[in-house]
């Protein structure tokens, strides 16, 4: 029995031994502070190549832990069998970020590459530019002398009369216009003091008329008194005896 399980033991201590040497077989070169050693980038297509090796290498690392951990459980050394299986897919994205990383960086300092050259050829153009119209000539300036005015006629045109006949009209009307108020207002009271005069006249008529009917009355009672004869008295009658 104990020979037994001294036999298993050996068995799986010898196990885990090839698995950790195949696992160190498989591990990145690695330079003087530790770092995976990766071959330098000489182009962007290569970058992108590079980068796309990485996504492939990274999914097919992924579906082979996943596989291997299955497998795994399946053994008397289950944690120790992760652990390995865990080590190497460890050790193959260490490998791949260095590379993902160096592919990055080569694209980035190119694109600053191509960008610093770019704008030196900009500001070579611009001084080229500025050194080429500082050395050209200059063409003379034509100098254009205006031609007189024709003089202008005696007296004021017929335009400039008809100009100042509008404005006068419109002065009057704007002035009209300002005193209409005022002038419906004195004719409103003229027509105002016609109307009482009328009155008043039509008052002083009356008034004689009725004097003059007053003077015919008085006239015409007196006349008829004047016409009328006046009654004899009676005679005394003598006293009696």
């Amino acid at each position: 029995m104990m020979a037994n399980t001294l036999y298993k033991l050996g068995a799986a201590l010898g196990l885990v031994l090839a698995l950790s040497a195949c696992a160190h077989q498989g591990a990145p070169a690695l330079d003087e502070v530790g770092a995976p050693q990766v071959p330098a980038t000489l182009s962007v297509d290569e970058a992108d190549a590079k980068l796309k090796q990485v996504a492939s290498e990274r999914a097919a690392a992924e579906n082979e832990f996943a596989v291997r951990e299955l497998e795994c459980y399946d053994k008397f050394f289950v944690n120790n069998c992760l652990d390995t299986a865990k080590e190497k897919r460890r050790l193959i994205l260490v490998r791949l970020r260095a590379v993902e990383a160096e592919a990055n960086y080569f694209k980035r300092a190119e694109s600053v590459r191509l960008r610093d050259i770019d704008l030196a050829r900009t500001q070579e153009s611009a001084r080229l530019d500025a050194e080429q119209r500082a050395a050209a000539v200059p063409k003379p300036v034509k100098v254009v002398t205006p031609e007189p005015a024709p003089p202008k006629p005696q007296g004021k045109s017929v335009a400039e009369r008809e100009a100042e006949h509008a404005a006068k009209v419109a002065k009057q009307a704007a002035a009209d216009a300002a005193d209409a108020p005022h002038r419906a207002a004195r004719e409103a009271q003229y027509a105002k003091k016609q109307a009482d005069a009328v009155a008043r006249q039509k008052r002083v008529a009356q008034r004689l008329a009725e004097r003059q009917a007053e003077a015919q009355a008085k006239a015409a009672k007196a006349a008829a008194a004047a016409s009328t004869p006046a009654t004899a008295a009676p005679a005394p009658v003598p006293p009696a005896k």
